[in-house]
């Protein structure tokens, strides 16, 4: 595989899912829209500014298409930009009456899964500015484990911080174990881990609430933080080393739907980690800390990312001015645990 000269201002590298999501609307039409988890964290990483490499391949057919569009509105630099001979990745999205999400899934012999492991090691050791590898969501399932696990366990050992977003989708698996446990084993690599509520409740964490099992999960994995999301509740970023932040909107929020919101979330997550002078210091992510004014300066830039996210039809990211004028006018409310 042969890949293009690549910019010196990449500094993140994801991998994972691109795909249409096909929203139902309420007289029952599809509406299609660019998206799939990692496409969406992708997108808004390049919307704030950051230089974003993204690994997968795209369609070469209408969708395709679109999906690169955006992803070229977005700044972002594709690994592989000549489009594959194989179709997009769709899902169906239905929303419930809180326009919260729920997803079906149709991925057999798409673009974005034509992908290797020693493809994406390849296009990373071309990149000396890289600092952040990440991935999650459907790029976690049994069937690509080998595709991806070589790949973060390569950029662990090269120094590089390792995010990885759970993100679980049971509906598209048949195996839920083996789903777990591909899961478990890409958060295992990870020293940053990105979880929701329920994927804490899909991933049968033990636990009296959702606090209690997403330390027991930080507590079973190499990771370094887990940053957990709590819907209009916020979110909190616990540290291996027992400090636990929390973090709320402080003026309300009006949702119109949550799609991409989590991917927001963890966009703006990265973001601010890259501006802090802890990460430009550390020559080694495992040697990276970060103290309460770094938490507090990436939990109110993501929620504020996910805020301006759901407050727009489907998932649209905002920009780096947009997510500082909003942190700015409405302070969150950040307390210790």
């Amino acid at each position: 595989m042969v890949f293009p000269s690549l910019p010196d201002t990449v500094k993140v590298a994801t991998a994972g899912e691109a795909l249409i999501d096909l929203i139902e609307e309420s007289d029952g039409r599809l509406r299609p829209c660019a998206g799939g988890a990692v496409y969406n964290l992708t997108r808004a990483l390049g919307l704030q500014g950051v230089g974003t490499l993204y690994l997968n391949p795209l369609a070469g057919d209408r969708f395709g298409r679109l999906l690169a569009e955006g992803m070229a509105q977005a700044g972002v630099t594709l690994a592989q930009p000549q489009p594959v001979h194989a179709p997009t990745s769709l899902a169906v999205v239905g929303l419930d009456a809180q326009g919260k999400a729920s997803y079906s899934f149709y991925r057999e012999g798409v673009a974005d899964r034509q992908v290797s492991a020693p493809g994406l090691m390849t296009a990373c050791e071309a990149l000396p500015g890289l600092r952040l590898a990440v991935t999650g969501c459907l790029a976690l399932v049994a069937e690509d484990s080998a595709k991806y696990l070589p790949w973060l366990q390569a950029q662990r050992a090269a120094g590089r911080l390792v995010a990885v977003d759970a993100n679980l989708r049971p509906a598209i698996v048949p195996d839920m174990g083996a789903y777990r446990s591909s899961v478990m084993a890409a958060l295992q690599q990870a020293h940053l881990i990105k979880v929701s509520d329920d994927d804490l409740d899909t991933l049968g964490v033990p636990g009296a609430d959702a606090l209690a099992r997403a330390r027991a999960l930080l507590a079973s994995t190499r990771a370094q933080w887990l940053a957990l999301t709590l819907g209009a509740g916020g979110a909190v970023l616990l540290a291996r080393d027992g400090h636990t932040w929390h973090c709320a909107e402080s003026a309300p929020v009006t949702v119109v739907d949550t799609v991409g919101a989590g991917d927001c979330f963890l966009a703006g997550l990265l973001v601010a980690l890259l501006q802090r002078p802890a990460l430009r210091q550390s020559t080694h992510a495992d040697e990276l800390r970060l103290d309460a004014s770094d938490a507090q300066h990436l939990l109110a830039h993501a929620v504020a990312s996910a805020s301006l996210c759901v407050m727009q039809t489907g998932c649209t990211p905002p920009s780096l001015p947009e997510v500082v004028a909003r942190t700015t006018a409405h302070p969150p409310v950040f307390r210790v645990l």
